[in-house]
């Protein structure tokens, strides 16, 4: 096996798993959404994406805006 372990190397791999995780957790949420929390597996990603916007603030106006931040810089890549 041929390893990379220069920075560009760590932040290719890097941007591939975000790649890779960031629909899977995009159809966690909407399944927990549609299914509710008691569904295996998906419910518990619903559970702890809601458990960190109640972290964030009351109404998590903050955690949204900071998610549409996130998922901007996500599409412009």
């Amino acid at each position: 096996m041929n390893f990379d372990f220069s920075l560009e190397g760590l932040t290719n791999l890097l941007n591939k798993l975000t790649r890779l995780l960031v629909p899977f957790v995009a159809v966690s949420l909407l399944l927990g959404i549609i299914f509710g929390t008691s569904t295996p597996f998906v419910g518990d990603v619903y559970k702890n994406v809601a458990d960190i916007l109640n972290m964030l603030g009351e109404d998590a106006l903050l955690a949204l805006v900071s998610l549409i931040i996130i998922f901007i810089y996500l599409r412009k890549e």
